[in-house]
């Protein structure tokens, strides 16, 4: 996808709505300091209740301000980062200033079968997040999307 960010993206400390308690979606592109959007790999995040995986390697807990959601990495890469959402259709459209001031703006589209087993799981130096089918691993080395198969399907 080739377009540029728009003007009409929320504000820092604007209003913005929270993120499902229950999810799975695939980033569907980057835009950086208002460039085009793109995407130059595959990226999933889960979220199950307040926990969620992101298969660049991060994985913690989520919180919200009224207007901002916040993603505690407590497994993989260490940080914290904030993002305000809104809603366009069935996407949620994420927009943020990272920690050297750089923006960013997200496009997450959700993933279907979403229905069936959730949760979240960690121990020593990894996490586990699934959303029914889709389960996101997360250690201090990477984190990992699967996409599970019912048993003798192909």
């Amino acid at each position: 996808m080739d377009t540029a960010a728009t003007d009409d993206r929320p504000e820092p400390g604007g209003p913005g709505v929270p993120v499902p308690e229950h999810g799975a979606w695939p980033r569907r592109g980057i835009s950086r300091d208002g460039g085009p959007l793109l995407e130059d790999r595959e990226v999933v995040w889960l979220q199950a209740g307040p926990y969620y995986a992101d298969s660049r390697g991060f994985a913690g807990t989520t919180s919200f301000d009224g207007s901002r959601v916040h993603f505690h990495h407590l497994t993989g890469e260490p940080g914290a980062d904030a993002g305000t959402f809104r809603r366009e259709g069935s996407d949620l459209v994420e927009w943020g200033v990272n920690a050297d001031g750089s923006t960013f703006l997200e496009v997450w589209t959700p993933l279907p079968d979403t229905a069936g087993g959730s949760g979240s799981w960690s121990g020593p130096g990894h996490h586990v997040v699934r959303v029914g089918p889709h389960v996101v691993h997360v250690d201090a080395r990477a984190g990992t999307y699967w996409r599970l198969t019912p048993h003798g399907s192909q």
